[in-house]
């Protein structure tokens, strides 16, 4: 089968006033994402909030992605569940569901030691019976040291690559001298946007990257830049995707700053089922009207009616400003002031 390589997005999940998934609006989403020329989805990861929602809920995500992408691009499917045993299930399901590979965090509340690890995807590789790739995510999860991820890609051909969300340009780099000796078509994906360029360069085969689910085209056009090797022109798209996704993942309980973002976009994504207080409710819009500031840089939204105060790229000082910004320019318009 073909390696999987590009830009996948873990992509959002939308909810209806109910609180249950909006299938439709989840559906045009996903029609979105793939006309503005991302090569793959990731759905139930960890920007999708995958442990918030229930074990038969996704089930259906995982469904309704499959049948809306209809082949156009391939679907990793995050299969992991509370045991080996629901793990291996789902990954039986998503095969029959038409995905491409699942994507298995490792064992998470219980932080194992590199041999459970092991013992974890091996026991899954043995059993199933569609292409699997490891996801390593040490902030809430037990970490997947360089020896265990080459010695399961050594072992098991069904295990085909590794998504690793450390952010950390060195463990990429010796994973891939690691394993590709021997395994020239695993796949090395990386799920910390602010690096891509650099972790591309040094022989990354892609990304699943929360900001493509917000700015799918600039994701894409900063991965054809590379691929090209047009280095100068990818450098500062890279930086400016740094103050996107800083301000999104930073400035708020994460993925609650992703969610915000994607409505500028024009998608009505609800709630999120983590509850927020009164203070945090009120921030998400002064958050909101940054991000609608720095999109509309980007060219890919208008300007807000108010305009834009200068950014000074920290956020909480730009969120006063811009809501500051917002009060006067309402004022002025009605001739006081």
């Amino acid at each position: 089968m073909q390696k999987l390589r590009g830009i996948f997005t873990p992509n959002l999940v939308p909810l209806d006033a109910r609180g249950q998934i909006n299938e439709a609006e989840l559906r045009r989403y996903i029609d979105w994402l793939i006309e503005r020329g991302v090569h793959g989805l990731y759905p139930n990861g960890s920007t999708g909030e995958f442990t918030r929602f229930t074990a038969d809920e996704r089930k259906r995500i995982i469904r309704i992605a499959c049948d809306q992408a209809r082949g156009r691009v391939p679907v990793l499917a995050g299969a992991a569940e509370a045991n080996v045993g629901e793990t291996i299930a789902a990954c039986e399901l998503y095969h029959e569901y038409g995905a491409r590979a699942v994507a298995i965090v490792s064992p998470f509340y219980y932080k194992l030691s590199p041999e459970s690890v092991y013992a974890y995807f091996a026991e899954i590789a043995k059993h199933s019976p569609i292409d699997v790739t490891l996801y390593n995510i040490p902030m809430f999860a037990s970490p997947i040291d360089v020896p265990t991820i080459e010695r399961l890609a050594g072992e098991f051909e069904r295990i085909i690559g590794i998504k690793d969300s450390s952010g950390d340009v060195a463990h990429m780099c010796r994973m891939i001298q690691a394993v590709k000796p021997n395994r020239p078509e695993f796949s090395f994906l990386t799920g910390w946007d602010v690096v891509l360029m650099p972790m591309l360069l040094m022989g990354c085969d892609g990304g699943t990257n929360a900001t493509s689910g917000i700015v799918p085209e600039l994701m894409r056009k900063l991965w054809d830049l590379v691929s090209a090797n047009r280095l100068d022109e990818a450098r500062p798209l890279q930086m400016r995707i740094l103050e996107l996704f800083d301000a999104m993942l930073y400035s708020a309980d994460f993925p609650e700053g992703f969610r915000a973002a994607v409505e500028l976009r024009g998608f009505d994504f609800g709630k999120s089922r983590q509850p927020l207080s009164a203070a945090q409710s009120i921030d998400r819009v002064a958050l909101q009207r940054v991000l609608h500031c720095i999109l509309a840089d980007f060219g890919v939204v208008d300007p807000p009616a108010e305009g834009c105060s200068s950014r000074t790229g920290h956020v909480e000082q730009d969120k006063i400003l811009q809501v500051t910004h917002a009060v006067m320019a309402s004022l002025k318009a009605k001739g006081i002031g």
